[in-house]
């Protein structure tokens, strides 16, 4: 069993919300959201690192491909565990490419670069950890779509009202693309 706090995010978490305190926390007992088809599970973020790094978990179906998007201050990390998942990039000189990642692969995307990605087989999960200046964005996932309390990915599709696309995103670091194509498959 693990302990739970309140956090100025929650009425109760398995993160401390101050920092320089250790903890530990059983598998899926992170702070979880859903957004679109996914279930986000953190496990450390800015409050716990001083803004230097975040970790957590992305679970979904096979699905369509999450919108083309770059973080200007932070650099992320995508290492599948479970199905399979492609990745799009883009470096900063306009280079495309595309990689389908399956358990044990690993992917490094910069900021700055354009990138995308898409659930390939039925319950694939991405362990991700995202780090740079400009802070961490892991509150993004709760803000965009909503605070989730059961486990398990969401019954219907948690679609964000489109008022929030124009807020939410720059407040973490998350700059949409829209119209972004992609010149691989």
């Amino acid at each position: 069993m693990t302990i739970e706090y309140a956090t100025r995010y929650r009425q109760a978490s398995h993160i401390p919300s101050e920092p320089g305190k250790p903890y530990f926390i059983e598998k899926g007992e992170g702070d979880r959201a859903h957004l679109f088809g996914d279930l986000i599970t953190i496990y450390a973020g800015g409050e716990q690192t001083e803004n230097t790094f975040n970790f957590f978990t992305v679970e979904g179906p096979k699905g369509d491909l999450i919108p083309a998007h770059l973080h200007p201050d932070t650099h992320e990390v995508f290492y599948v565990t479970q199905g399979a998942v492609r990745l799009f990039v883009e470096d900063t000189e306009g280079n495309q490419q595309e990689k389908l990642l399956t358990p044990g692969d690993f992917g490094f995307v910069p900021k700055n670069c354009p990138h995308a990605y898409r659930m390939e087989r039925y319950h694939s999960q991405v362990v991700g950890v995202a780090a740079g200046p400009g802070g961490t964005f892991e509150r993004f996932f709760e803000n965009l779509g909503a605070p989730a309390e059961q486990l398990g990915l969401p019954h219907q599709p948690v679609v964000p009202e489109p008022h929030k696309f124009a807020v939410v995103p720059e407040r973490y670091d998350v700059r949409f693309l829209p119209g972004h194509q992609w010149q691989t498959r």
